[in-house]
């Protein structure tokens, strides 16, 4: 029972609002030596599940580089770059990287694109500077679709992919019932939903084109 004092140095420790880094390190310091650790074994384990875990840290790599990236004018860029295409919209612009989008997620590819590497500095910038120019209201509009854009083509098209999370616990569940699935039939049966999604959308991403194209009335 003495390791669960881990857990009231946490809490304490919150309620406090001390550094939340140095409130962790001292839970799992407590906890381990409670649990008759020394202290390089606790230091080992830390290394140990970081080592095993690296590779969900090394997304949050990718933040700072976006954050340089915007603070020296990928916006901007990117807003130009589409003001000099005439035919472009946002719900083209938008209609495209769903299709991207599908496509990447179900060859397995969830990470090259997201709302903080690609929708914030990206994407969202190109469809208001197709629409320019836009009211307060307008301009919230066009990143809430592009947000829901994004959403739509991972969430849709990440089943594709045989190795997807979704996919393994579909198959592991019918599995304990006793039936048998290969999780590539799974990933088959999902292409039809993939499709129809990718359908619904487009035409939501076309009758927003003709919205914007209309003037704007005032409540």
């Amino acid at each position: 029972m003495l390791t669960l004092l881990g857990v009231a140095v946490i809490v304490l420790g919150f309620a406090l609002r001390f550094n939340p880094l140095l409130v962790v390190i001292a839970a799992a310091l407590t906890s381990g030596l409670t649990a008759g650790l020394s202290p390089i074994e606790v230091l080992a384990a830390f290394g140990k599940a970081f080592n095993t875990n690296r590779y969900v840290s090394v997304v949050w790599l990718v933040l700072p580089a976006i954050g340089v990236l915007e603070r020296a004018g990928l916006k901007e860029q990117a807003r130009k770059t589409i003001q000099g295409l005439r035919a472009a919209t946002p719900g083209r612009i938008l209609l495209a990287y769903l299709a991207l989008r599908q496509l990447g997620a179900a060859l397995g590819l969830t990470h090259i694109a997201g709302q903080a590497q690609t929708v914030r500095p990206l994407l969202a910038p190109m469809a208001e500077a197709a629409a320019e120019p836009l009211s307060d209201r307008r301009r919230e509009a066009v990143k809430a679709m592009s947000a829901a854009t994004d959403n739509v083509g991972l969430f849709f098209g990440e089943d594709i992919f045989l190795a997807i999370g979704s996919v393994l616990l579909i198959v592991g569940f019918l599995d304990q019932s006793g039936i048998a699935v290969e999780p590539l039939a799974v990933s088959i049966w999902a292409i039809p939903t993939a499709i129809a999604a990718f359908l619904v959308h487009g035409a939501r991403l076309l009758l927003f084109d003709r919205k914007l194209s209309k003037p704007e009335i005032q409540e």
